[in-house]
């Protein structure tokens, strides 16, 4: 095995978000951080939770598997949560409403008392490779990097890694600060909602919260780390 065979093993496709820089619609398909747009004309903002993230997933230019049924996500996160970072689990902590049809929604203006809300703009990339110790790399490659690192002076980092992105983003890798954590084959992760300095959201220094899915069980399980 040689470096292009371990590229072309591990390397993903992703949409990853930028925040702003564009003069917001608040029309369907927009995706936004710091603010919800929409919801069932039955639903009402949780208690206790402020509106996090507004992301439509219909039409953007890579969704995951276990995403590919679901049209928007919108999600809440609790006043409470950084009080529980270090949990393993955090998804109780948050309120994320999936929607598989955009047919009935109303438009709302739900905003963080705290974050500034901007309008995202999705991207397609071909280039998201695993961290070292993020969990994402198979046995066998790893002991191949390994072997190549000692035998060929390879560094995953320079010969294999092109990017890492730390930024909202669906599909790819989770772009772990410290060593990865992994709720197993039933949950892949699906989403990622980094800090944001343009947003005024930041967890703990630079951190990220990860998102995983089990499609079939409709569940939900959310880590956090942090620099």
């Amino acid at each position: 095995m040689n470096i292009n065979d371990i590229k072309a093993q591990l390397v993903r496709q992703a949409t990853i978000f930028t925040t702003g820089g564009i003069r917001p619609t608040h029309g369907l398909l927009e995706s936004w951080i710091g603010f919800v747009g929409w919801s069932l004309p039955e639903e009402q903002r949780p208690k206790e939770f402020q509106p996090l993230a507004t992301l439509f997933i219909k039409e953007l230019p890579f969704v995951p598997e276990s995403l590919q049924s679901i049209e928007l996500l919108t999600v809440f996160i609790h006043e409470e949560i950084f009080q529980h970072l270090i949990e393993d689990d955090l998804s109780r902590f948050f309120d994320i409403r999936a929607y598989t049809s955009l047919e009935g929604l109303v438009q709302r203006n739900w905003q963080h008392d705290h974050i500034r809300a901007f309008p995202l703009t999705p991207k397609l990339i071909v280039n998201d490779y695993p961290a070292w110790d993020g969990g994402g790399i198979p046995c066998d490659v790893e002991d191949e990097i390994l072997r190549l690192e000692n035998d060929e002076e390879l560094d995953y980092f320079d010969d294999i890694v092109e990017e890492i992105y730390a930024v909202h983003k669906i599909g790819g890798y989770p772009a772990f600060c410290q060593s990865g954590h992994d709720f197993g084959e039933d949950y892949p992760f699906v989403l990622q909602i980094a800090s944001d300095e343009k947003a005024y959201f930041n967890i703990v220094d630079n951190g990220n919260f990860y998102f995983f899915f089990n499609p079939i069980l409709k569940e939900w399980r959310v880590h956090c780390d942090f620099y």
